[in-house]
Parts: structure tokens; C-alpha cells; sequence
């Protein structure tokens, strides 16, 4: 089933273009990754997926254009982690994560032990327990990143849209976060959109891939198909080897030893 659609969507600021004409589809309990070059519109796209509008185009959730849908709806069938959320100061890490469980909550009514519950459970699941009483801004980079993350799944929405999810998030902690994604989107069947930098994980958790470039769609298809040695040096300006192993692709940028040395001896010889 098809629980994200988005139709010609177009985004234009101040007569600047940041997406132009990008269709795409997610069905339930797939993994879509949104890749592409700095500037490509990525953000922009899943900001528009989240409901921040669009210039021209449409976008439908379980077959519901957006735009009708009530913001309370709204949140309950998207979590959106940007890149930079507003943190409210003073609050405790359980606190923040127990946000998530406001669009499920009667107006006026407090959270109940439920609640409480899968948040705890989520604190574990993201390893903060021991940091449940903390404030949010003492936290550090990655500490901070994992509440946010588990802010989003309190919501038990069965849409995660994430931008960047592995942002400041150390090699284990990467591993840990996405690998829980991984479990949660294929038991509850949620719908995951991401974008990442990380092309070899990109590939590794996604079903598909899109690549943006320019704010268009330049590539879609899986792993294998958009992960390539031309498609990355076209649109990334980057020199890479990509070698596969199965459906799974590891990309590693092409480094030349010898003139790295000779860049060296070149410089201190000035």
C-alpha cells in the first residue's frame, strides 16, 4: 500500500528555485533515502513531505491530500526530525521524549503511565536511560541527537520523515539508531524517509534511493542502480570506488597516496 505520494511538487523561494518537478512514492513499511550533493533540495523535500508547502504539485498521505488534513492528523501520522529542532530549555530528557505522545493526548490531558512507558522503553531502545533526568541542552552532540530521534518515535506515527538522522551520532550509536529504525519500520510497519550523507549506509538500510541534484530527481532505483562510480562523480564531483557485495554497495573515496605525499613535501618545501 502507498502511504506517501508526492505529485510534481515544486518549491520556489523568492523566485529561486530549490525543487523542481520531483515525483516519488513510499509504500508502507519501506525505507526511502533522499541522497544528493549539498544544495540539492533534500531538506526542502522533506520539509515539504512534513507539510512546510509547496510552490506547485501535491502530496498525499494514505491517499489524503495534506493540505486537508488538520495539524493534530497531521502529527499523527508524521514524526519529522529536521536537521535543527527548537529545544525547549530546563527540560528533562524523559520530558522531551514524552512530547511525542501530545498528538495522541485528550486537550488539557496529562500523559498518562502508558505514556510514560513507551517512553522509557524508547530511552532504552536509544541507550539515555541513564540520562532520562538530565536537561536536553547539557547533553552532548550525539546525546542530544538520539532524544530527538526519540522524541519522533513517542509518536508512534507510521510515517518517520528524518533529516540527517545520524548527525554527531558516533560509528556505534550510528549502527544502533539505524538498526532500531530498521526493526521498527519492518515490525510496525512504518514508512521511513531519510536523507544521509552517508552514501554506504544510505544503501545499506534503504529500499530505494532517490538522488537529487539541482532540485531535481536525477537518479531512482535501488542501491546498486543510483550508487554508481558515474553517478557519484556527475553529481557528487567526487572520485570514488564502489564495489558491491550482493545488493549491498560500500562506497570509499579514491585517495591517492603518492600525491598526497608529493602535496605534502610540495607544501613544507615552501
Amino acid at each position: 500500500m502507498t502511504v506517501v505520494r508526492a505529485t510534481g511538487v515544486s518549491v520556489a523561494v523568492k523566485g529561486y528555485v530549490l525543487l523542481d518537478d520531483v515525483s516519488l512514492i513510499a509504500d508502507e513499511g519501506s525505507w526511502l533515502s533522499i541522497i544528493g550533493p549539498n544544495g540539492a533540495g533534500k531538506s526542502t523535500l522533506l520539509r515539504a513531505l512534513a507539510g512546510g508547502g509547496v510552490t506547485a504539485g501535491k502530496i498525499e498521505m494514505f491517499d489524503r491530500d495534506l493540505d486537508g488534513i488538520s495539524q493534530r492528523q497531521r502529527a499523527q501520522l508524521v514524526s519529522w526530525v529536521p536537521q535543527s529542532p527548537i529545544i525547549p530549555t530546563g527540560m528533562s530528557v524523559l520530558d522531551y521524549v514524552l512530547l511525542g505522545r501530545t498528538p495522541h493526548l485528550h486537550p488539557l490531558a496529562n500523559v498518562s503511565s502508558s505514556d510514560v512507558e513507551i517512553a522509557q522503553r524508547i530511552l532504552d531502545d536509544l541507550d539515555l536511560s541513564s540520562l532520562a533526568a538530565r536537561t536536553v541542552e547539557t547533553l552532548s552532540g550525539g546525546e542530544r541527537q538520539r532524544a530527538i530521534i526519540g522524541r519522533a518515535l513517542a509518536q508512534e506515527a507510521p510515517i518517520l520523515l528524518l533529516d540527517e538522522p545520524t548527525t554527531a551520532l558516533d560509528l556505534g550509536h550510528q549502527q544502533d539508531v539505524l538498526r532500531l529504525l530498521d526493526r521498527l519500520r519492518l515490525s510496525a510497519k512504518r514508512t521511513i524517509i531519510s536523507t544521509m550523507h552517508d552514501l554506504t549506509l544510505a544503501g545499506q538500510f534503504a529500499d530505494r534511493l532517490i538522488l537529487l541534484s539541482g532540485g531535481a530527481i536525477a537518479a531512482e532505483g535501488s542501491a546498486v542502480d543510483v550508487l554508481t562510480e558515474q553517478n557519484i562523480t556527475d553529481h557528487y564531483r567526487a572520485d570514488v570506488e564502489v564495489t558491491r557485495r550482493g545488493q549491498s554497495v560500500l562506497v570509499v573515496p579514491r585517495i591517492d597516496p603518492q600525491e598526497s605525499r608529493s602535496t605534502e613535501e610540495t607544501t613544507h618545501g615552501h
